[in-house]
């Protein structure tokens, strides 16, 4: 059944089924390409009568994501990537609180449009309205150019939230209950816009999923421009850039990486530009930015699992993973003492797991709560059947799709009905949150440091990595 809902640009038509009104693909910016390509995001033209929204839009430039997967954007699908999607139990109401999720994908990969962030089952409580969105990553969205502003990606977001705010009404959401919740490269992208003055006001709680350290110096992202543009045959500049076409760009965007571990790992991030980011966000946020934004963080407790399954651990010196992270050479000793039962295969996958997102979340949550912010935790140690607790598990569990690529990665098929359970459990908590401002268990804080457990059952403990962070409190990762 045809659904239509009236946007500042002009009027949408998306579909209703089964109670939950979805449309997709509605323009917030326009399309970054020609004059607007690597520029900040611009407004998007109005339209006379009722544009189609029952597709989603483009998604931006990328590769497959690992060989043999399904490309979610091929040559010739063009910039025109632009565009929110919105499900919503009571478009005819008001007042509903409002998700925003900002998906991950390591600042390379990712689209609103895959069917693992399908926010039907979300919604389907009738409590929140969800809304998702494309922005630019890669060299398109994060590209250092001289004399043109950094984190476009960013701006994107920012862009995507001030179209919430301008017509969220019009679906029945509540611009003042606005959660933002983002999973590895989201959740950092949600740190860095709680700390940030210029999302000021955009939102008023924030769920960041596996926060990761992945923040650029500005020297940083020159070195890698430079690198790209010489392997392009271009100059290092907008128009240098400007002149290639995307998929030449994605041809040459490992170029950066080489001699590194390529799984995972990306040349692109937030840029530290000293204006929209002026450093890691657990470093701003220290300093009480963002402290008015009630923030849920959280970490699965198998990060690395993603990374390592298809790994030989075993023939992976635990001395070489400390050198690929630039981490100093007393971190492996640090953590052989600190693990004394564990092998050296099994302590890859707690020091990547640690470097990579445990110990940045932690952070992020201890910065938060020390400014005086409402603050919340958590460690998902549920074992799924085929990746435990690995990195991304947390995706389906919060939206409740149980045979999405992405879950039946880590379930198998049928989905074990202890994954149904706490995913009902979960999505209970995030919505809870994004309505009450309590997702149902004790706040963290310094002095308590109290922890939820997602488990069957779920459990509120002390701080569970308290031998990790012991190790990380005077360690920095080199750039």
């Amino acid at each position: 059944m045809d659904a239509v809902a009236v946007v500042s640009e002009g009027a949408v038509r998306g579909a209703s089924a089964s109670g939950i009104a979805c449309f997709r693909g509605i323009p917030f910016a326009a399309a970054p390409e020609g004059p607007l390509r690597f520029r900040p995001p611009a407004p998007v033209a109005g339209w006379d009568g009722v544009r189609d929204a029952t597709a989603f839009g483009t998604a931006p430039p990328q590769v497959s994501p690992a060989p043999g997967a399904a490309a979610a954007w091929r040559a010739g699908d063009g910039l025109d990537c632009l565009t929110v999607n919105v499900w919503t139990p009571d478009l005819g109401g008001a007042g509903l609180p409002v998700m925003v999720w900002i998906y991950g994908g390591g600042f390379k990969h990712g689209s609103a449009g895959r069917p693992d962030f399908d926010a039907t089952q979300l919604a389907a409580a009738g409590v929140v309205v969800v809304v998702t969105f494309n922005y630019r990553f890669g060299f398109e969205g994060f590209g250092h150019l001289t004399g043109v502003p950094d984190n476009r990606g960013l701006r994107d977001q920012i862009a995507a939230l001030e179209w919430v705010q301008r017509n969220i009404g019009a679906f029945g959401g509540d611009p003042a209950e606005v959660t933002v919740f983002g999973q590895s490269a989201g959740a950092a992208s949600a740190a860095l816009l709680l700390a940030s003055p210029a999302a000021r006001g955009l939102f008023r709680r924030a769920i960041a999923q596996s926060v990761p350290d992945a923040f650029l110096p500005t020297a940083q992202a020159e070195r890698v421009t430079a690198v790209l543009a010489a392997e392009a045959g271009v100059a290092a500049t907008w128009e240098g850039f400007a002149a290639l076409p995307p998929e030449a760009i994605l041809h040459v965007q490992d170029t950066p990486l080489q001699g590194r571990p390529q799984a995972g790992f990306s040349a692109f991030g937030p840029v530290i530009d000293g204006e929209l980011v002026t450093g890691p966000p657990w470093e701003v946020i220290r300093r009480g930015a963002g402290n008015e934004v009630d923030l849920i963080c959280g970490f699965t407790h198998d990060e690395a699992r993603w990374y390592t399954a298809a790994m030989d651990v075993d023939a992976i010196p635990l001395t070489a993973v400390a050198d690929s992270l630039r981490l100093p050479v007393s971190v492996v000793a640090d953590y052989r003492s600190a693990y004394p039962d564990s092998t050296d295969a099994e302590l890859v996958t707690v020091l990547l797991s640690d470097a990579l997102f445990r110990m940045p979340t932690t952070r992020v949550a201890e910065a938060h709560a020390r400014a005086g912010g409402r603050t919340w935790l958590y460690d998902l140690t549920w074992p799924s059947p085929r990746l435990g607790a690995g990195h991304i598990l947390d995706v389906p569990l919060v939206f409740g799709n149980a045979t999405s690529p992405l879950a039946t990665r880590f379930l198998g098929t049928p989905p074990p009905a202890d994954f149904l359970t706490l995913s009902q459990t979960m999505r209970a908590a995030w919505t809870s949150f994004a309505r009450d401002g309590d997702p149902g268990w004790p706040r963290f804080d310094l002095a308590n440091r109290t922890t939820r457990l997602w488990d069957r059952p779920a459990a509120d403990v002390p701080y569970p990595l308290e031998r990790s962070r012991r190790i990380w409190e005077g360690v920095e990762r080199g750039r």
